[in-house]
C-alpha cells in the first residue's frame, strides 16, 4: 500500500513561491489523488508489493496506462517535494555546480535554459535536469506524468509545470512560478541524487 509522503517542511516554508494553500491542493488533494488511484488500482495484482519505481517501468513497459500515469504522477512529486528547501535556493554548490559549469559554461546559462524549458513546455508536465548516459547533464522537458526514470538516467532535479502546481498562488502565471522555484531548490539534494 503506497502512502502520501509527509512533506520535508512546513507547508508555508516556502511562501510566497508555494502558499499554504497551495500545498493544501498540490499535495493534500492532487499528490493524494494519484495515491489512492494507484493503490486501488493495482489491489491484488502483482504489483501490489513491488516498489514503485518497478511499477512505474514496468506498467510503461506493459502499455498500461492507468497504471503508469498514476504511478509516475506518485513517483514524481516524491522526487519534486525533496528537491524544495526553506533553507537553500541560489547558486549551487558542491558537485553539481561543478558539472554545471562544465556542461552549460556556468549557473546562468544553466538556470535560463532550464527555465525556458520549463516555461516553454506546451500543456502540462515536468522540467527535470538529468545526468545522462554519456554521463553529462541534461535538461529534459517531459509531458504529462513522463518520467525519465522509463529511459535509464538519473534523476537530479525536477519542477512541476502542471497547472496545478502553481495556479493556487500564480493563476496563469508559469514564468513567476518558474523564478520562483530558484529561491527555494534543494541543491543538497541534488549532489545526494548524483552520487546514488
Amino acid at each position: 500500500m503506497h502512502k502520501l509522503p509527509e512533506l520535508p517542511y512546513d507547508k508555508n516554508a516556502l511562501s510566497p513561491v508555494i502558499t499554504e494553500e497551495g500545498f493544501d491542493y498540490h499535495h493534500g488533494k492532487h499528490h493524494m489523488a494519484y495515491v489512492n488511484n494507484l493503490n486501488n488500482l493495482i489491489k491484488d495484482s502483482l504489483w501490489e508489493e513491488k516498489s514503485l519505481k518497478t511499477i512505474v517501468t514496468d506498467s510503461f513497459n506493459e502499455g498500461n496506462t492507468a497504471v503508469f500515469n498514476n504511478s509516475a504522477q506518485h513517483f514524481n512529486h516524491n522526487f519534486f517535494w525533496k528537491c524544495l528547501s526553506p533553507n537553500q535556493g541560489g547558486a549551487p554548490t558542491g558537485k553539481i555546480a561543478e558539472l554545471i559549469d562544465r556542461d552549460f559554461n556556468g549557473f546562468e546559462t544553466f538556470k535560463k535554459d532550464f527555465s525556458e524549458a520549463a516555461v516553454k513546455l506546451f500543456g502540462s508536465g515536468w522540467a527535470w535536469l538529468v545526468l545522462n548516459n554519456e554521463n553529462k547533464l541534461q535538461i529534459v522537458p517531459l509531458k504529462d506524468a513522463n518520467t525519465p526514470v522509463t529511459f535509464n538516467v538519473k534523476p537530479l532535479l525536477t519542477l512541476d509545470v502542471w497547472e496545478h502546481a502553481y495556479y493556487i498562488d500564480h493563476r496563469n502565471l508559469r514564468p513567476k512560478f518558474v523564478d520562483g522555484f530558484w529561491e527555494i531548490i534543494n541543491w543538497e539534494f541534488v549532489n545526494k541524487n548524483i552520487l546514488q
